[in-house]
């Protein structure tokens, strides 16, 4: 009797204090990032799961086994870094390490990742995982267009194909091969049985089907309605669930509008405005004129031109590969408004910047053709040839207002979760809880 006397009193306690978390932090109630990284896989009475015996059980467990994947740093070469180091949930699943104050170089900032061993640092910042389950495979359109892919220039034409560059990345996880990661894996016990349980006794016999299943697990988390909530501002409008201000208003008419602007050119993929399921990118790729992010360059020591879709392995010495030079994948909007830095690589801090950079081919105003970033011009080009004039050089110049209106758009395309990080003195953290 006083052992279920002391049980209750500890969950009692257990309540309480929860309870003073969730008020604390003034935000949703949902369990920390630490708490998620250690919840168990609840494999109690699974054994040998057969997918035509029960498919939802199986997808089930193969997303649970994925969501532990995902936060595992014991699968990065020096057990530092997992996929949510540098697509954390609490951040619309990007990385906000300061990697610059790492570094002792603060110039650099957040613009691109560091890699498991606190020195290798990346050319290109790491996309947003949000969405990224709606991206199609890399295509050619009848029009000639490229569309679809993951990473930047699109070389991993699914999930799955993307899950397995970043343990074995040397300047990211670090990993030295398959087989490595077979023998991380074989460390834990939990993931031994629900390997097999989930992919069959012999599992572990090959290390590239073991880096196969890893990919399908985590993939099968990525495409969970936690990454891909469709609750934002916008969503709830477009169900009559919200009221937009007015200078959300103008800011969606501007957004929508081949009159006033060219956003919807690149930034729509549904036919219509106001489409539900709206993933705000055409998934294409364009040369926008992005200056080289120099604070960067000088750390990493990369001397050679970004090319982007041109160094796309599937387009590597082919006849077209030169009119794809400087191209890079049009990003979501969702979440944007809190996922800077922005560009491929992170040469722009505020969205305000990039609004304005834009702003820069339609304004001939002396005052438009400076970075306010850095009170000096806009830098070149890195790649100048190949520029979609035809799309930046479209509508007209915009006034503060207009600009004003459009940020406060983008701030609607942001997840509900994330909506107090819209707020900057409550930008330390969010909680976010895949469970829920």
């Amino acid at each position: 009797m006083v052992a279920s006397v002391n049980v209750r009193l500890f969950c009692l306690y257990g309540i309480i204090v929860c309870y003073a978390i969730v008020l604390s932090a003034k935000i949703i109630a949902q369990e920390t990032l630490t708490e998620i990284e250690k919840k168990p896989l609840a494999n109690e009475g699974i054994e040998n799961i057969e997918r035509t015996q029960g498919e939802s059980l199986y997808q089930k467990r193969l997303e649970d086994l994925g969501r532990v994947l995902f936060f595992d740093v014991s699968l990065s070469a020096n057990r530092t870094q997992s996929c949510a180091t540098c697509h954390d949930p609490a951040r619309a699943f990007t990385d906000w390490r300061d990697s610059g104050k790492l570094l002792g170089l603060p110039k650099i900032g957040t613009a691109v990742s560091l890699g498991d061993d606190g020195i290798s640092l990346g050319d290109r910042g790491a996309p947003t995982a949000s969405y990224a389950a709606l991206t199609p495979a890399l295509t050619k359109t009848a029009g000639g267009y490229w569309e679809g892919g993951l990473f930047h220039d699109g070389r991993a034409s699914t999930l799955e194909a993307q899950a397995v560059g970043p343990p074995l990345n040397p300047i990211e996880m670090a990993l030295k091969d398959a087989v490595e990661l077979s023998h991380r894996l074989q460390e834990n016990p939990q993931y031994i049985h629900e390997f097999k349980a989930l992919f069959g006794e012999d599992i572990f016999t090959t290390p590239d089907l073991t880096l196969n299943s890893f990919a399908q697990a985590i993939a099968a988390f990525e495409r969970t309605e936690f990454f891909s909530p469709f609750d934002s501002k916008y969503d709830r409008y477009l169900r009559g669930e919200y009221r937009p201000n007015e200078r959300e208003e103008l800011g969606m008419t501007l957004f929508f509008s081949n009159q006033f602007t060219n956003c919807n050119q690149c930034h729509q993929l549904q036919q219509f405005p106001a489409s539900t399921g709206e993933t705000f990118t055409n998934y294409r790729y364009e040369n926008i004129g992005v200056p080289i992010n120099t604070s960067v360059r000088e750390y990493n020591g990369v001397i050679k031109a970004d090319e982007g879709l041109a160094t796309n392995p599937n387009l590597i010495g082919t006849p077209e590969v030169n009119i794809q030079r400087g191209k890079f994948k049009v990003p979501t909007l969702r979440n944007a408004a809190i996922t800077s830095p922005y560009m491929h690589n992170g040469v722009f801090k505020d969205l305000q910047t990039v609004i304005k950079f834009y702003n820069s081919y339609l304004s001939r105003a002396r005052k438009a053709q400076i970075n306010p970033e850095t009170g000096e011009q806009w830098a070149a080009p890195e790649i100048s040839e190949n520029l979609a004039l035809d799309k930046l050089q479209s509508g007209r110049a915009l006034g503060a207002r207009e600009i004003d209106a459009l940020i406060a758009f983008i701030e609607m395309l942001t997840d509900k979760r994330y909506e107090v990080l819209l707020n900057p003195s409550d930008r330390a953290v969010v909680h976010a809880d895949p469970q829920q």
